[in-house]
């Protein structure tokens, strides 16, 4: 009989590039399928900025597992190599920047197909930010500017993601706008400390590196409003040790 691997979507609130406790990237190593698993990190949505990359190449050469980059600014692999390589890892790590560049860098290169074929094959796909943005049918986005409205993300996570949603001034009200108005399907908004785990497009665990901060599902309410439902997380002391479970 013939096992389907789970498929799995990690969206973050944090991570090596903004908390220094580095819980929630460790709780994220925890899902990736067998030891010193393969993360390959993804720095478009940023122009593959150096700095950002010697930030996830430090944070991760320390821990059990095998850190890689994928530039694609400055692509060196031909398109079977690329595909060998991306269905070759385990954790695939998006980092923030701007979504719709994102998206479009990783049309020109196919990498949104070989994406969806590691997530097929069970490879976790996760990313902060713009990273978190991507994976969904849509998103909110400063990737214009001002924030607006993303529709044409890579669609393995059903309906909308909303970052940085305690942090960032008019993130909030701008979200729920977009949601009540139908202008952005119902979705999930992440504040930042939190991480929600997805399997199958379904929600399967929440977590907190940061006392009180949530995860919220947001969906039309009545007389043109959002409702706004705030799901319980897991604080991270005790699931990352007890083996539990800009964009």
């Amino acid at each position: 009989m013939v096992t389907v691997p789970a498929r799995r979507v990690v969206l973050l609130g944090g991570g090596f590039s903004m908390d220094e406790d580095g819980l929630l990237d460790d709780w994220l190593l925890t899902h990736a399928r067998g030891p010193r698993p393969k993360v390959c990190f993804l720095p478009t949505a940023s122009g593959d900025a150096p700095g950002y990359v010697d930030q996830f190449l430090t944070a991760f050469r320390p821990r059990d597992c095998e850190p890689t980059v994928l530039s694609l600014f400055r692509r060196e692999l031909d398109d079977d190599a690329l595909r060998d390589f991306l269905l070759s890892r385990d954790v695939v790590y998006v980092g923030g920047g701007n979504t719709a560049n994102l998206l479009a860098v990783w049309r020109v290169h196919g990498v949104d197909r070989l994406l969806r074929e590691a997530y097929d094959r069970g490879t976790v796909l996760c990313g902060i930010s713009a990273g978190a943005n991507c994976w969904a049918d849509a998103s909110h986005t400063d990737s214009f500017g001002p924030l607006a409205v993303l529709r044409d993300g890579l669609g393995l996570l059903p309906g909308s993601v909303c970052p940085h949603y305690d942090s960032e001034p008019g993130r909030r009200p701008s979200y729920r706008n977009a949601v009540s108005t139908g202008a952005l399907p119902a979705g999930w908004a992440l504040e930042d400390g939190v991480a929600a785990l997805f399997a199958d497009g379904h929600l399967e665990a929440a977590v907190t590196r940061r006392p009180g901060a949530r995860l919220f599902r947001v969906e039309p309410g009545g007389q043109g409003a959002a409702g706004e439902r705030s799901v319980p997380c897991l604080p991270l002391g005790a699931a990352s040790r007890g083996g539990a479970g800009s964009g």
